[in-house]
């Protein structure tokens, strides 16, 4: 018996069903416009697993790379060459504490009254796509920027 996690989730109808197994690459929020318009919340919160540990049943509608239920309009994931993003409330079991975010993205556009999660990094607009240990220090930012 292994000892991998698998995690199931589904649409809010279950006609699209989908597991992940494994530990997350990474976890995180987002704040940009579209996380915005496509979760109707002001932030999107999601987890991205490999591609191959990503597995699905059921029919699915897309728009550009994100996909949905096309009976209850349910987001699914986003299904990329190497990666999977999945919404973390999208999963069937509310998440314990091993799926918490490591970063936030589009801090830019968070609301005033959201403040900034503690242990994270912050990212003004899309996290940098170079290796890890390529990339600065993170540097503390403010919730709130002057001008935005």
């Amino acid at each position: 018996m292994s000892d991998t996690i698998r995690r199931t989730g589904s649409c809010l109808c279950g006609g699209v069903q989908f597991s992940v197994s494994g530990a997350p690459l990474r976890i995180g929020l987002c704040h940009c416009k579209d996380c915005r318009k496509a979760s109707g919340s002001v932030y999107s919160a999601y987890a991205i697993w490999p591609r191959e540990a990503f597995e699905s049943t059921g029919i699915v509608s897309t728009y550009g790379t994100r996909s949905f239920c096309p009976t209850c309009g349910g987001r699914v994931a986003f299904v990329g060459d190497d990666e999977v993003e999945v919404t973390i409330g999208s999963l069937d079991v509310a998440p314990t504490d091993d799926l918490v975010p490591e970063y936030e993205l589009w801090i830019s556009r968070r609301e005033t009254w959201l403040h900034a999660l503690p242990d994270t990094e912050q990212f003004e607009h899309d996290r940098p796509t170079t290796n890890t240990a390529e990339l600065p220090a993170p540097r503390p930012l403010s919730d709130v920027v002057a001008g935005d």
